[in-house]
């Protein structure tokens, strides 16, 4: 195991976008030209990890044994770099604090050749996290979750400021509720540029149990199973949560579960502390995704309040979306006031249920919004129009949205169509992130 004390405060530079390279920039140029070549890789490579903060340990590791006395010994500030390899999974690790300025970073030391961490009935646990980023690692075959991090059941002490980036996980389970990425009692956390493939059956790509203030985004989650399980799940009381830019290929039966089915044991915070309705998920935005198959890429369960918006859905096997109440206890809230504008959706009647609509029993259909969609049925045009609970306003139905080529993929607008306007290309720019 190697260990560099670094003689620089990164908290000096900046990062800065250049030709697609993240690259550092010191504020002082003359405190770079007093580094050596050692310090200037160091350097560069937070830059290519995009870190932001004060580094004082830098960290290699190369085994097992020295990952984990690494990160049990982490102190704020601290850099671990795992050089490429396989590690079996089963990593178990409690109260890795990071501070505001000063993260802990547990990344692959080559982006371009990640260490796989594999196996075990959880490839890596953390327990009551904060500032902690993980960059560039494989996780995959693991019996139970890829990645866990959760508050450790101490609900009003939450895992808090988590970055995941650049992470693969793939082949959970594969039966039974597994997941890929499960967060429970996860305050302010953004996970970006991250791949889950083939999760378990019933489990889901991502599963957010009780979590609060999050951001996923340039992500992607593909399956082979489109009836049961889902991609993202988020419940159990969580709020303002931003779903964007992400591609899901055949992510299970709900691409996106905005609320759910959880144990009144599991509410993030315990709804003893709750004032007011209870709800599973409240203030979720899914905007900017491209959604290929499922059974319905949007299910809103048991929300209270979500918008969706601005997302191209091609070729659901069932419907576009659906409205349910699984939580059905006195206190909760019918599944109520959801968004759903400025969407494509390109559909064969063939696979086309009840409308494009499901709306199950013990909910608040009146509530919801509809308006801008551009609805097409592929194989018979007149056939576009969905039965929606309420009037859409400004609805478009029956009208070729000229997708370059979805057969292979391919789901952005053609430069001359006419829904350049709406759909994942129609997102605005600022949209916040």
């Amino acid at each position: 195991m190697t260990v560099t004390e670094l003689r620089i405060s990164f908290v000096n530079f900046t990062l800065t976008l250049v030709t697609g390279i993240w690259t550092a920039v010191v504020g002082l140029s003359a405190e770079y030209e007093q580094l050596g070549p050692e310090e200037r890789r160091d350097l560069e490579l937070a830059g290519r990890l995009r870190c932001e903060g004060q580094f004082l340990k830098k960290v290699i590791v190369g085994d097992e044994r020295q990952l984990r006395d690494a990160v049990s010994q982490a102190q704020p500030g601290t850099m671990i770099l795992i050089e490429p390899g396989v590690y079996r999974g089963g990593f178990y690790f409690t109260d890795v604090n990071g501070q505001p300025d000063k993260p802990i970073i547990i990344a692959g030391l080559d982006p371009d050749n990640p260490p796989i961490i594999k196996g075990g009935d959880e490839g890596i646990h953390f327990v009551e996290a904060s500032y902690l980023q993980l960059h560039n690692l494989v996780l995959t075959g693991a019996r139970q979750n890829g990645l866990n991090i959760d508050d450790g059941t101490s609900y009003d002490t939450p895992a808090h400021h988590i970055v995941l980036r650049g992470l693969a996980v793939s082949d959970v389970g594969p039966d039974g509720n597994r997941d890929g990425i499960k967060l429970s009692g996860v305050d302010d956390f953004r996970i970006e540029n991250c791949t889950v493939v083939r999760w378990s059956s019933d489990g889901s790509a991502i599963d957010i149990v009780g979590c609060h203030n999050g951001v996923i985004e340039n992500s992607r989650f593909s399956h082979t199973v489109t009836d049961t399980g889902s991609g993202i799940q988020a419940k159990g009381g969580s709020r303002h949560i931003r779903i964007r830019r992400n591609r899901f290929e055949n992510a299970g039966a709900r691409a996106i579960a905005i609320g759910g089915s959880t144990g009144f044991q599991f509410f993030r915070p315990p709804l003893s502390q709750w004032k007011g309705p209870l709800w599973e998920a409240r203030d979720i935005v899914v905007e900017g995704n491209a959604f290929i198959g499922s059974s319905a890429p949007i299910a809103f369960v048991g929300v209270d309040g979500a918008v969706v918006r601005f997302n191209t859905l091609y070729r659901p096997k069932r419907w576009a979306l659906r409205i349910l109440q699984e939580t059905k206890a006195p206190g909760f809230v019918p599944s109520r006031s959801g968004v759903f504008t400025d969407n494509v959706i390109v559909f064969f009647s063939s696979q086309w249920a009840e409308g494009g609509v499901n709306i199950g029993p013990d909910t608040a259909p009146e509530t919801f919004q509809f308006a801008r969609n551009w609805w097409y049925c592929m194989d018979d045009p007149t056939k576009s129009r969905p039965r929606l609970p309420t009037q859409e306003q400004d609805g478009v139905y029956g009208r070729d949205p000229m997708l370059r080529n979805p057969e292979r993929g391919d789901l952005r607008l053609h430069p001359n169509s006419p829904a350049r306007h709406v759909g994942m290309d129609g997102l605005p720019p600022d949209s916040a992130s």
